[in-house]
């Protein structure tokens, strides 16, 4: 959707994902937000352009695709284009689930973050909520991404991964393999496990050398070749192998492979999967 001005451009959803309030992306070429406060905390991807905002009546600017912004819930501040140009930006509202209300005082004196592991984080989570479906990413994203916030803010996060990691490793590996076509989210593998969300992420891809939602999709790629190439169609063998829908599928199966489902159902190596 758009507002009433020429060349803003906004979009916004509610992703199904726990602790994220809403995704918001905007392109502002004429803006300026009066002083208001949230009940969530707001971060803040600045793509392009430049912006000028006020936190708690202090003043800061940033400029160009880099910039990470962590505005705390409560707390007044306002913004605007500071440039004719305008600026470009993708927003996560997080509950306060996610970071507590007691780090405020840390986020305001420092809310812009010049770090890019950070932002390449907050990067693939966006791509994740992008698309239904890839919910489990989307949830182990924000476990990393709140970890490194905690990181900035100076709090304890989830501790490196000791001499448990590998038994830990393999516990997940096990429930994820038994839920192929059901799927687990973060929090109930963390809860089964008895173990922190963050922990366990970084517990599987040292053992294994990616993260779990890598490892499930693998694998619901790997049964849904050899379905297709029994014969199914590929609508079925979505829904069979747990992806969301045929499009879910057809992406996740296209960046594995390089082909689409139904070609690589058609193809000469049919009934000789490699």
């Amino acid at each position: 959707m758009t507002d009433d001005r020429p060349g803003n451009r906004i979009s916004a959803w509610r992703p199904p994902v726990p602790g994220i309030a809403e995704v918001f992306h905007a392109r502002f070429t004429e803006h300026a937000y009066p002083v208001h406060t949230h009940d969530t905390w707001s971060l803040m991807l600045l793509d392009d352009g430049s912006v000028d905002f006020t936190v708690d009546r202090r003043r800061h600017g940033a400029a160009g695709a880099g910039p990470v912004i962590l505005l705390p819930p409560g707390v007044p501040h306002d913004g605007r284009t500071a440039h004719p140009s305008g600026f470009r930006k993708r927003v996560l509202y997080l509950a306060t689930t996610v970071l507590p209300e007691r780090l405020t005082g840390a986020a305001v004196d420092g809310p812009v973050h010049g770090d890019g592991v950070l932002r390449h984080g907050i990067h693939r989570l966006h791509r994740a909520l992008a698309h239904r479906g890839d919910e489990f990413e989307a949830e182990s994203g924000l476990a990393l991404v709140r970890d490194r916030l905690l990181h900035h803010l100076r709090a304890p996060g989830a501790g490196a991964p000791g001499r448990e990691a590998g038994r830990v490793a393999a516990a997940l590996r096990e429930l994820l393999d038994s839920r192929i076509s059901t799927g687990v989210s973060l929090d109930e593998a963390a809860g089964i496990l008895r173990v922190h969300p963050t922990h366990l992420i970084r517990c599987f891809r040292q053992s294994y050398g990616l993260p779990p939602h890598g490892y499930l999709t693998g694998r619901r790629v790997d049964r849904a070749r050899r379905l297709l190439l029994a014969g199914q169609r590929p609508a079925e063998v979505a829904t069979a192998v747990g992806f969301y829908d045929q499009s879910h599928l057809n992406r996740h199966f296209t960046r594995h492979l390089g082909i689409t489902p139904g070609r690589y159902a058609a193809g000469p190596g049919r009934g000789r999967p490699g």
